[in-house]
């Protein structure tokens, strides 16, 4: 990420302001409720900072605001209450999913997503049809078992990341610079096959077994 900001992010037109300091925006999509976010957007900050005083020696400081991004139903309230109390940029909360604008054109200089872009925006109705060569047989996850069933999941997320980086396309200004951190299997591997993937059979499995109880 600090290799990106000091060798791709341009700071022509973020300080273009008529005004003599400069508002450098940043968001975090999928921010949680904390401390990884904080943790992130200090590094962020850090690092444009380094990146503009050496390509600006002499030029007015930057003023950061920093934009907080999850759905409607994130506790936002226990993420604003742990805000750092030393910080150096401006807070606010941004509920809505990022599978859609959220943000004017040309508002954002650095959008950030970290280990969010794996949860869908929805589930693909044919794993839950019965019906469909692509039932997932009740399984909470896409084990890569099956492969009708991993062309629905792989489907959605083509759809989810398109309009993901659409919104985005939108939203950053030209010069401006967009992180993405999300987990990926090497070809060949099946989620089945992995220490994550065997943890959220077992966790399925347990669910499945609550389920049962309370209908007995």
């Amino acid at each position: 990420m600090n290799e990106g900001i000091r060798e791709t992010l341009d700071f022509k037109i973020p300080c273009s302001d008529s005004s003599n300091i400069c508002t450098f925006r940043i968001a975090d999509f999928g921010c949680s409720v904390g401390p990884n976010t904080f943790f992130a957007v200090e590094k962020i900050v850090e690092a444009v900072e380094q990146k503009y005083h050496a390509q600006f020696q002499n030029s007015p400081p930057l003023e950061f605001q920093v934009f907080f991004n999850d759905v409607t139903a994130n506790d936002f309230n226990t993420l604003f209450k742990t805000l750092p109390s030393y910080r150096k940029y401006f807070a606010a909360g941004v509920p809505g999913t990022f599978y859609g604008r959220l943000f004017p054109k040309s508002t954002l200089h650095l959008a950030y997503s970290s280990y969010s872009l794996h949860w869908l925006s929805k589930v693909p109705e044919e794993v839950a049809d019965t019906k469909s060569p692509a039932w997932n047989k009740g399984s909470i996850q896409c084990s890569g078992t099956a492969k009708e069933v991993a062309k629905a999941y792989s489907a959605q997320f083509k759809t989810d990341m398109d309009n993901f980086l659409n919104a985005r396309a939108h939203e950053i200004i030209g010069g401006g610079l967009m992180v993405i951190v999300l987990a990926g299997l090497p070809d060949g591997i099946m989620m089945a096959q992995t220490g994550a993937g065997i943890c959220n059979e077992l966790l399925g499995s347990c669910l499945v077994d609550m389920a049962k109880l309370v209908s007995i």
